[in-house]
């Protein structure tokens, strides 16, 4: 089932092959204008302190014209792959982008693979036509209800602006028992960070549901996870997606902590990974 999407001002709403339903804010120009600005200064200064070392050292030895297309080879890839390689790496983010708290998802909210982050990169010499004026790439954001660039619209991605505050708030449930449910699953079963996502949405509302709303909406997400860890069958799905809400959110804090401890030690290994995606519909 493809996925589908509605968008309201700045959001959109994703519709997953699970058929759940979750939402994005979509950069807004101005915000991808600064950090693409924090990007180009980055980038004016990776350069510079590499001309300056390259004139240094070619220069003493008297070989300043090799040293000179050392630099020029610099600035090529630098120019050309700072982008990409970052985005690639680094979930759909670059410095810039990190600092504003954006990132480039592909158009259903998944993640960019490799291709898709060179590409809309290299594509931004398009964007900045006519003249290095930028104009091609500003008509086309303002063309289109996901604020895409053409080469957004050629890789199928959009920029999004992560919720912060929802990323760190807790939503207490006093209303469900979790401790049995807890022990019936293994340590190792999480949500995949897509389905997560759309689960802590579906807590955040469930209070405005009431307990035969909770069970319609929870069964879909529930039947998948008690087959995958044969669960009993008259399980409560709404405590289930309760459970795996608060392993999701308390695994997302510790990969955070480790994310912080690995800034200061390098040498860290991430740990564990998240096993279960959703399977999709047929």
């Amino acid at each position: 089932m493809p996925s589908t999407s509605d968008q309201l001002d700045s959001h959109i709403r994703v519709v997953t092959p699970e058929n759940i339903a979750f939402e994005y804010r979509v950069a807004s120009p101005f915000e991808r204008a600064v950090a693409y600005l924090i990007d180009g200064i980055i980038m004016t200064l990776a350069i510079a302190a590499i001309g300056l070392v390259l004139m240094l050292l070619f220069g003493l030895l008297g070989g300043f014209e090799f040293g000179f297309g050392m630099l020029l080879v610099a600035w090529f890839v630098i120019s050309w792959f700072y982008g990409g390689v970052f985005e690639t790496f680094w979930n759909g983010q670059t410095p810039g982008k990190k600092s504003m708290g954006l990132r480039v998802v592909r158009t259903d909210g998944s993640p960019i693979n490799a291709g898709q982050a060179v590409l809309r990169n290299f594509l931004r010499v398009v964007d900045s036509q006519p003249a290095n004026t930028h104009l091609a790439g500003l008509v086309a954001t303002a063309m289109n209800r996901r604020y895409q660039r053409l080469g957004d619209l050629a890789c199928a991605t959009m920029v999004i602006a992560e919720d912060r505050s929802r990323a760190t708030r807790f939503n207490e449930i006093a209303d469900v028992m979790v401790a049995p449910i807890e022990n019936m699953l293994p340590p190792g079963a999480l949500p995949s960070r897509t389905l997560a996502k759309a689960i802590s949405q579906y807590v955040d509302r469930r209070r405005y549901f009431g307990p035969a709303r909770r069970a319609e909406i929870a069964r879909h997400v529930g039947e998948a996870f008690v087959e995958k860890y044969n669960l009993p069958p008259g399980i409560d799905h709404d405590a289930l997606l309760c459970v795996l809400y608060r392993r999701a959110f308390l695994t997302a804090r510790a990969e955070e902590q480790q994310e912080l401890e690995r800034q200061v030690n390098p040498y860290l290994l991430p740990e564990g990974q998240r096993e279960f995606e959703l399977p999709a519909m047929k």
